[in-house]
């Protein structure tokens, strides 16, 4: 079934999207499961009539996350508008490629490489950009105010939790472990009160917001608050919240990780 060189939707559903694939709970983003899943076939089948490789698709997925963070540097809800689409497109790019890759039976370390790569560079730059846009990039003076500043800052902290997921998998390949399964419960404390509280953040998931899609989507919003407000306050707020926000989720995750059975 692999070499038919056009499949159709229903075969490419059928191998390209198992339940292993569809069941993922830390791997599988919940626009994906809302949407994107049904449409990313559709993509896919015209991907596979080129010569484009899964490796290809994932560099265009790279490609429009950066350019989702390049997007917010248009002032207005221009930008703001326009980054909610590339963090959408970028998603679906990233069901596309694993599709092809699994079609084609084509997927190998470098294709993971790559994908890590392109979630940390929409999740650095586009932190990168909301600094810039809360110090009213490019009007005069932008860089004389602390927002640029707080922009890197949160890239970085976002940078370090990603990072933390990575360490897991490092740590547990240096000492010969195997893989770790892609199960909620993998990641539940096994501390009673650091379970508790766990419990308690999934009914606020704050620490969810770090990703590009929920990042752009936030973005978007407070660029339309903006609007009401006549400046910058919404977007300038938001950006505050979610560095705040992101000390308080790199804590939580290191302590998750810590009282888990990740590491054991």
């Amino acid at each position: 079934m692999s070499k038919q060189p056009h499949p159709t939707i229903a075969q490419i559903r059928e191998v390209c999207q198992p339940p292993a694939v569809r069941d993922r709970k830390n791997s599988e983003h919940w626009v994906a499961d809302v949407y994107l899943r049904d449409i990313s076939p559709y993509l896919t089948s015209l991907l596979l009539r080129t010569s484009i490789s899964a490796n290809g698709v994932t560099y265009l997925m790279i490609l429009t996350g950066a350019l989702a963070g390049v997007a917010l540097l248009i002032p207005g809800m221009p930008g703001a508008t326009l980054a909610l689409v590339l963090g959408q497109m970028q998603m679906l790019w990233d069901c596309s490629d694993g599709e092809i890759a699994r079609w084609r039976k084509t997927s190998s370390p470098k294709g993971v490489f790559l994908d890590r790569v392109g979630h940390y560079v929409a999740e650095s730059v586009i932190p990168l950009a909301l600094g810039l846009r809360a110090a009213g990039f490019p009007d005069a003076g932008w860089l004389d105010s602390p927002w640029p500043l707080l922009g890197a800052l949160l890239a970085l902290i976002i940078m370090f939790n990603k990072a933390l997921n990575d360490m897991v998998h490092v740590s547990r390949a240096y000492n010969n472990m195997p893989k770790l399964e892609d199960k909620e419960s993998v990641g539940v404390p096994t501390v009673g009160m650091v379970r508790k509280l766990r419990s308690l953040a999934r009914l606020f998931p704050f620490q969810r917001a770090y990703h590009s899609v929920e990042l752009t989507i936030l973005i978007f919003i407070a660029a339309v608050g903006d609007l009401f407000t006549g400046d910058l306050s919404v977007t300038r707020l938001l950006l505050v919240a979610l560095t705040l926000l992101g000390v308080v989720t790199i804590v939580g995750h290191f302590i998750s990780i810590m009282t888990s059975s990740k590491l054991r």
